[in-house]
């Protein structure tokens, strides 16, 4: 073209001559786009990094816009799914903590720490249940997506909280009840207790950090029994 171009200005060759010239010119890199364009057609590229699974189709297969290849999954972060009873619901928001659980490889049972990020607008009609999604750095990858797993959800923070296993706990006559071991014998310690977990009491009131609670055997304990430690948790 540039050649082309200067033997016109010199009127070397004719104009209708450069005008073929120039519309071969065009036609071939208009062919050449079509050829990139249909390249790009055989290459697929995702919007994000992930890991890709098993292949679906063979090499050579007819595929269309609707088969599945394959699938690609981004496993960092992970994103935690889960769901909490409606009247919980004010409890929940951008920012909660939450722990979850799952088994491991070797399989114990392993906590792991995730926040809150996006809360549904509305509550399952249905369910009566609030949507909640929590996002997890999953920096190494250890955990696989599409695994169960069950959520706990931080209501309340109360530091410097003093808790006992629940199993401590003897109710008795409308009172709380532990005992506490103390030179070698079993004494009652009355107690007041506030929030309850699972396996968690807190004690408001009636124990001193650095007691010695007994927490196993004690409905067989009596005022004054002597006792004998095996194991101090």
């Amino acid at each position: 073209m540039y050649r082309q171009r200067a033997l016109l200005e010199k009127d070397a060759v004719s104009q209708e001559a450069y005008e073929q010239v120039t519309t071969e010119y065009e036609k071939l890199m208009a062919d050449i786009e079509l050829v990139k364009a249909n390249i790009l057609q055989t290459e697929l590229r995702a919007p994000f990094d992930g890991v890709i699974g098993l292949r679906r189709v063979s090499e050579g297969a007819y595929v269309s816009t609707t088969t599945v290849i394959a699938n690609l999954t981004k496993i960092t972060p992970l994103k935690i799914d889960f769901s909490i009873p409606e009247s919980y619901a004010s409890d929940v928001r951008e920012g909660t903590p939450i722990i979850f659980k799952m088994e491991s490889s070797d399989g114990l049972m392993r906590e792991y720490r995730a926040n809150v990020y996006a809360v549904e607008s509305k509550v399952d009609m249905a369910t009566r249940t609030l949507s909640a999604r929590a996002i997890y750095p999953n920096v190494n990858g250890a955990i696989l997506p599409g695994r169960f797993t069950s959520v706990e959800v931080t209501k309340n923070e109360i530091r410097n909280a003093l808790a006992i296993p629940s199993e401590a706990l003897i109710p008795e006559m409308g009172k709380n009840i532990v005992y506490l071991y103390k030179n070698g014998i079993a004494e009652p310690t009355e107690v007041s207790v506030g929030l309850r977990t699972e396996s968690r009491v807190q004690v408001l009131d009636g124990l001193h950090v650095g007691g010695t609670l007994i927490i196993s055997g004690v409905m067989q304990l009596r005022t004054g029994m002597n006792v004998t430690i095996d194991n101090l948790c």
